[in-house]
C-alpha cells in the first residue's frame, strides 16, 4: 500500500499485518489487524442495513476505551462520526445532536445516557453496542434499539477520499460552537505526518489515557499508530492512580496526553520508580496545551526520554508542528517543527514574514479542513490569502 492509497480509513486498515495486535486493552485478548480489518466490514455492512451510509451522521456516546476506538474507526470506514463526550447532559445532548444533523446515535447496550431520551425526541435511531464475554479489545455487535424506527437499507460503499469521516464542534471563545467537517484525507494525511514525526512503526503501542470523543486521541493515539501499523492498548479514560499498572501491563513505548496529566503522572512517578525502569518508554508526546518548561524537564529526568511538544488544533485534524525527536534540538515551550501543513507567520495585509516577528500562524496542507460548515462569515475570517488563519500569534526563530 503506497502512501498516496492510503487516503482513507479503510485503507489505512491494511498497513498492518494481518497477525499483529492492532487494538488491546487491559484484561483482554487483542485483537488483531485481520481481525479489526473485518470487524470494519462487518460493522459497515451492519449500519448499511439499518440505513446509515456514505456521510450519514453518526453520533457516538461511549465510554473510553477499545470500543470507543473501533466504533470510531470502523463506522469512519463507511460514514461520518461524531463522537460526544458521555458527560454531557440533556440540554448539551439536545443542542449536539440537533447541531449536527445526526441520523443515528451508537449507545452501550442498557445505556441510560441522556442521549437516549435526546435522541429519541429527536426521530434519530438509536443503534445499541454489545460486547460478548469474552471477546477480543474492540470487538461488538450492533443492533437497534427498540423502537427504533426502521429505515430503507444504504448501500454498501465504502468511504471515498472527499467523504466527510469525522465532525467535530470547535471548542473557542466564540458564543456558538462552529463545525468542523474532516474528510478521510484530512485525517489520515494528519495519522500520517504524527506517524512520521514520532518515527513510529509497527514495533510501537501507546498507551491511550486520552478522551476518545477528543482529537487528540482520535488522531494521534488512534489512526496515528494504525498508520505505523502498530498497537494501541485503550485504557478506560485517565486515571493517575491506574496509569502505572496499565503501563505495567501493557508495556508501552509510548504515550501521548495534555500537561494536566502529565503532572498527575509525575505526582505518582516515585512510588512506581520499578515500573519506570523496567517499562522503558522510546518517548512522551504532549499537546493541546502548552506544557511547562519545568514539567518537561522533570518528565524527561524521570522516565529518561524526550518529551516531544506539539501544536495542533480541530481544523487541522490536530497536528500542525512538533518538536522533533532526538538528535534533533527540542526547544522547551516552542511548538517545535512544521509537522504535515507548511507553517507561516503572517502579516494582516497577507505578507509572510521573516524570523523574528511576530504575526498569525497560519497553515496548509492536505491535513486542512476545507471549511466550516454552513458557516460563510468564519470561513470569510478563516480562509485568506490561500491560507487558513489560526488566530494564534507566533514567531519563527532562525
Amino acid at each position: 500500500m503506497t502512501e498516496a492509497s492510503c487516503d482513507t480509513i479503510r485503507r489505512l486498515l491494511a498497513v498492518g499485518a494481518d497477525d499483529a495486535p492492532a487494538i488491546e486493552a487491559p484484561g483482554r485478548p487483542a485483537l488483531s489487524y485481520k481481525g479489526l480489518r473485518e470487524h470494519a466490514d462487518r460493522t459497515l455492512a451492519a449500519i448499511n442495513r439499518m440505513g446509515i451510509g456514505r456521510n450519514d451522521r453518526v453520533a457516538i456516546v461511549l465510554p473510553n476505551g477499545p470500543e470507543m476506538a473501533t466504533a470510531f474507526v470502523a463506522v469512519a470506514a463507511g460514514a461520518t462520526t461524531a463522537p460526544l463526550n458521555p458527560a454531557y447532559r440533556d440540554e448539551e445532548f439536545a443542542f449536539y445532536l440537533a447541531d449536527l444533523k445526526a441520523r443515528a446515535l451508537i449507545v452501550e447496550a442498557g445505556s441510560t445516557s441522556p442521549a437516549v431520551q435526546v435522541a429519541r425526541r429527536l426521530g434519530i435511531a438509536v443503534i445499541e453496542l454489545l460486547v460478548d464475554d469474552g471477546a477480543a479489545a474492540g470487538a461488538f455487535t450492533l443492533r437497534p434499539a427498540a423502537e427504533t424506527p426502521a429505515l430503507a437499507a444504504a448501500s454498501h460503499v465504502a468511504a471515498a477520499p472527499e467523504d466527510i469521516a469525522l465532525v467535530l464542534h470547535t471548542s473557542g471563545t466564540t458564543s456558538r460552537p462552529k463545525i468542523v467537517p474532516l474528510s478521510q484525507r484530512n485525517v489520515t494525511a494528519s495519522a500520517r505526518n504524527i506517524r512520521d514525526s514520532l518515527q513510529l512503526d509497527a514495533a510501537d503501542r501507546c498507551l491511550n489515557v486520552m478522551p476518545l470523543f477528543h482529537i487528540h486521541g482520535l488522531v494521534a493515539a488512534v489512526l496515528a499508530s494504525l498508520r505505523a501499523g502498530a498497537s494501541i492498548c485503550c485504557a478506560g479514560g485517565f486515571n493517575a492512580l491506574k496509569f502505572f499498572t496499565w503501563m505495567a501491563d501493557a508495556e508501552p513505548t509510548w504515550y501521548t496526553a495534555v500537561p494536566t496529566m502529565h503532572q498527575a503522572i509525575l505526582s505518582r512517578a516515585e512510588r512506581n520508580r520499578d515500573i519506570i525502569d523496567r517499562v522503558r518508554l522510546r518517548l512522551i508526546r504532549s499537546s493541546s496545551a502548552a506544557l511547562p518548561p519545568q514539567v518537561m524537564a522533570a518528565l524527561e529526568n524521570t522516565f529518561g526520554c524526550p518529551v516531544i511538544e506539539a501544536y495542533g488544533m480541530t481544523e487541522a485534524s490536530h497536528q500542525m508542528a512538533s518538536n522533533p525527536l532526538p538528535p534533533a534540538r527540542r526547544k522547551p515551550s516552542t511548538v517545535g517543527l512544521a509537522a504535515g501543513p507548511e507553517v507561516a507567520v503572517m502579516a494582516p495585509d497577507g505578507t509572510v514574514l521573516p524570523p523574528g516577528a511576530i504575526g498569525e500562524v497560519v497553515i496548509r496542507g492536505d491535513n486542512v479542513t476545507s471549511g466550516y460548515e454552513s458557516n460563510p462569515e468564519a470561513n470569510a475570517a478563516a480562509f485568506r490569502h490561500g491560507w487558513f488563519h489560526t488566530g494564534d500569534q507566533g514567531t519563527m526563530d532562525d
